[in-house]
C-alpha cells in the first residue's frame, strides 16, 4: 500500500513538472485551452457539449451527465502548449459518448 502511494506521488510530481515546463511554451496559433477544446468538439460534430472553467489545478474532465468539458483555471484561458494538450485530452473523452 505504501509503495503504491509513493509511486502515485512520484507520477503526480512528474506530471506537474511537465505541465509547468510546457506552460511556459506558447502555442503557435495563439488559441486558449478553451478554444482548442471547442474546436476539437466542433471538428468531430459534437455541438451539445459545453466547455466551462472550473476551480483547481489539473482538475480537467468531461462530465457525461452534464455534457460539459470542465477545464481548470490554468488551462481554460492559457495559450500554452500544456494547456492545449490538457484541453485536447479532456475534450477527447467526450468522443466515446458520441457513438
Amino acid at each position: 500500500m505504501i509503495a503504491i502511494m509513493v509511486l502515485s506521488f512520484i507520477v503526480q510530481q512528474m506530471l506537474q513538472s511537465r505541465f509547468n515546463k510546457y506552460s511556459q511554451v506558447g502555442l503557435p496559433n495563439g488559441m486558449t485551452g478553451a478554444e482548442v477544446a471547442r474546436k476539437m468538439l466542433q471538428d468531430h460534430g459534437i455541438y451539445d457539449v459545453k466547455v466551462v472553467a472550473t476551480n483547481g489545478m489539473l482538475t480537467d474532465h468531461f462530465n457525461p451527465q452534464t455534457k460539459t468539458v470542465a477545464l481548470s483555471e490554468g488551462v481554460y484561458a492559457s495559450r500554452s502548449v500544456a494547456a492545449a494538450a490538457v484541453a485536447a485530452h479532456a475534450a477527447a473523452r467526450s468522443f466515446k459518448k458520441k457513438k
